[in-house]
């Protein structure tokens, strides 16, 4: 017998949001399904009962899935079944995996897999904002250990209004669009781009969010309480041994603090730190390092280096690199560094580089989008590559990960802004990550803006990106923000905080925090020392770079554009394409034309500027409209016993008749040359 459990959540506006569980999916650890007017998710939990020998870190895995069927359309392609998850679907997963993460007990490591699906969908209410809010409520209705409930929401801002999960409608024409997930008390991970807003409005952008997020927080432990699961399951993922945390503890923590006030270099101090602990280690015989005191060896020093770097900087204001808080590491710029592509450029901040460039290309290289929701065509594309070797790693180069799509994400999110609405090109930017020390998306998005300059893109204005960091204790009382953060600040820290804007204003932020009591006035001192670092960063690329490209390179493509009358798209395709077809071959031109708001849009491409001239001149003969009075030469193109048919214009016939072709009577028709213009009535008159 069903017997499900409901919850309605007001959203303020006349809109509800609907959990149901004990209905569908009940062999899971934790099933619901999450309900907007005619959007529809399951979300479901399992997790193993006990951890994997040798695990020390949190198994989760997300997995965000849309049905085609949710839209009422079949998939494509020759199965016609749905296939590898979509970049859409990727970037929701980890948008829902960023949330939860930081938020399962340090020491609880079973596998745990969280499967969320859209099931329905009407396009107008945007799944991906209730993504998060399904994961945590299958949570709160499992007994899986959790330190939630989290939520996540949209926020959109339009015409000055700030809206909660907006329509697709109501987003298109908003200059804020950001996500936000929170739990009741503190804010754990916001994404998003912007039209150069202040840092103020951003700010209370988050608040509505986390007002909004505070409200299904205590809707899901009601649920949690109905179903009887705010006592969560008994787990030991950990052996450990006091005695031999607190020898690990009195041996290294001294070499450690020394080595990370020592301002050493990324590999040079990775060294040091390893020799510390193999120097721990050799006090113990073979028989007595066995695997379990190694793993536990290993954990406890990385909660000695965690702290050494923590207090380094707490207590003395050192960092590992010997830097002070808000100093940007030294940055070096090439630009036309590469002869082959469009545009090119090397940006180097530390020990993080770039090299990124710039291709252009003509309506044929657009990116077909097919999603459930979104399905279109993309003219700006940005491209993320992660090789091992920007690491010194030693292993082969695999496919993109979600990693690299979602770096790739926020730096497309901080540039697409600034390409000109109208212009005629396909870019792709290609980011090739050549060595890393944290900050790489952030270093893309500075060598992005140098390639598109250097390739000729009359950007709005140049970006830059910075990384920001953060060290708290005591709930955030005593902390220390770091600006243009290394990858061992963030992975020791609490805070990863990316933030991107032109002069005048934010453009895209990326934020994930891994501590309790992030307070807003923290995030408005981080958001303010970000400013000052981003204004050093692109005073920097300025200074390399004054002005963009006033012509594109001579091996780019050109195009121009033509706006004709709807009336002549047919006229310029001709039958089966013979005209344009026709254009094509006689002038090596490549030409494109499409329906546009009424409009026929023709896009001419060439390799120079003579083959375009030539396909615009032509396009130009058929789209004319004979001007009364105007002169024009033109040929016959048949005779008949009645007169004779001159083409006077590319794909214009006049009628000659024999009776107009000279003052005296004719009996039959013999021309060899006409000139005809065009009077009131239609008719012609020769010379």
């Amino acid at each position: 017998m069903l017997n499900p459990i409901n919850k309605t959540i007001e959203l303020g506006d006349g809109r509800t949001i609907t959990i149901e569980t004990g209905k569908l999916a009940k062999q899971a650890d934790g099933a619901v399904t999450v309900r907007m007017n005619n959007t529809v998710l399951l979300a479901t939990v399992c997790a193993a009962k006990d951890a994997n020998p040798g695990v020390d870190f949190m198994p989760l895995q997300v997995e965000y899935k849309e049905k085609y069927s949710a839209f009422g359309r079949f998939p494509g392609g020759f199965t016609k079944r749905e296939g590898k998850a979509s970049d859409y679907e990727i970037l929701t997963s980890r948008l829902v995996d960023r949330a939860l993460r930081p938020l399962f007990p340090d020491n609880y490591h079973a596998e745990v897999y969280v499967n969320i699906i859209l099931f329905s969908a009407d396009g107008e209410d945007l799944p991906d904002a209730l993504a998060g809010l399904a994961a945590s409520a299958a949570l709160a209705v499992s007994d899986i250990p959790f330190n939630g409930p989290i939520s996540e929401v949209r926020v959109a801002r339009t015409d000055g209004k700030y809206i909660v999960n907006p329509t697709s409608a109501e987003l298109e024409k908003a200059d804020i669009d950001i996500m936000v997930a929170a739990t009741i008390d503190n804010i754990m991970m916001v994404e998003g781009e912007m039209n150069e807003v202040q840092e103020s409005e951003m700010l209370e952008a988050i608040k509505v969010a986390h007002e909004a997020i505070k409200v299904q927080c205590k809707a899901q432990l009601e649920l949690s309480e109905a179903c009887g699961k705010l006592v969560k399951r008994e787990y030991c993922h950990e052996v450990n041994d006091d005695e031999l945390r607190k020898d690990v503890h009195d041996k290294c923590y001294a070499k450690a603090y020394a080595v990370a006030t020592s301002g050493s270099g990324k590999h040079e101090r990775s060294e040091a730190f390893e020799k510390i602990v193999e120097e721990y280690k050799a006090q113990f015989s073979e028989e007595e390092l066995t695997d379990e005191k190694l793993e536990m060896i290993g954990r406890y020093y990385h909660d000695v280096e965690k702290e050494a770097m923590r207090r380094a900087i707490l207590d003395e204001g050192k960092r590992l690199d010997g830097r002070k808080t808000t100093e940007i590491r030294p940055i070096w710029i090439e630009t036309d560094c590469l002869p082959g592509p469009h545009g090119s450029a090397i940006f180097t901040r530390g020990e993080t580089q770039s090299l990124s460039t710039v291709t252009l290309g003509t309506k044929s290289d657009e990116k077909m989008i097919d999603d459930v929701l979104n399905h279109g065509y993309e003219r700006f594309l940005l491209h993320y590559n992660f090789p091992p070797f920007s690491t010194g790693e030693a292993k082969a180069t695999r496919g993109v990960g979600r990693r690299e799509i979602g770096h790739g994400n926020l730096a497309h999110r901080a540039l697409k802004r600034m390409i000109p609405d109208n212009y005629p090109y396909v870019v792709r930017v290609i980011s090739d990550i050549l060595e890393s020390n944290g900050s790489s998306s952030m270093a893309t998005v500075c060598a992005g803006t140098l390639a598109l300059r250097d390739a000729g893109v009359p950007m709005k204005k140049p970006v830059s990106g910075i990384a920001m960091g953060l060290i708290s204790e005591n709930k955030g009382t005593n902390y220390a923000i770091l600006s243009d953060i290394l990858g061992d600040e963030d992975h020791l820290g609490d805070m990863d905080f990316k933030v991107t804007g032109t002069k005048d204003g934010i453009t895209a932020t990326q934020m994930d925090i891994k501590v309790d009591g992030l307070s807003y006035e923290i995030l408005e001192n981080a958001l303010a020392q970000a400013k000052e670092g981003r204004m050093h960063i692109l005073g920097k690329i300025l200074e390399a770079q004054p002005e963009a490209r006033e012509d594109l390179k001579p091996h780019a493509p050109r195009i121009e554009t033509m706006i004709i009358g709807k009336e002549f798209i047919g006229a310029v395709i001709g039958p089966g394409g013979k005209i344009i077809q026709g254009i094509q071959e006689k002038t090596g031109a490549t030409v494109s034309i499409d329906e546009v708001d009424g409009v026929g849009k023709i896009e001419i491409s060439g390799t120079n500027k003579a083959t375009i001239d030539a396909a615009v001149k032509a396009i130009k003969a058929i789209v004319a409209v004979p001007e009364i009075g105007e002169v024009y030469e033109g040929k016959i193109s048949s005779i008949m016993p009645y007169g004779a048919f001159v083409e006077f214009m590319p794909g214009k016939d006049g009628l000659l008749h024999i009776s107009e072709i000279g003052w005296k009577r004719l009996e039959t028709v013999v021309l060899i040359k006409i000139v005809m213009i065009a009077n009131l009535a239609g008719s012609t008159e020769t010379k």
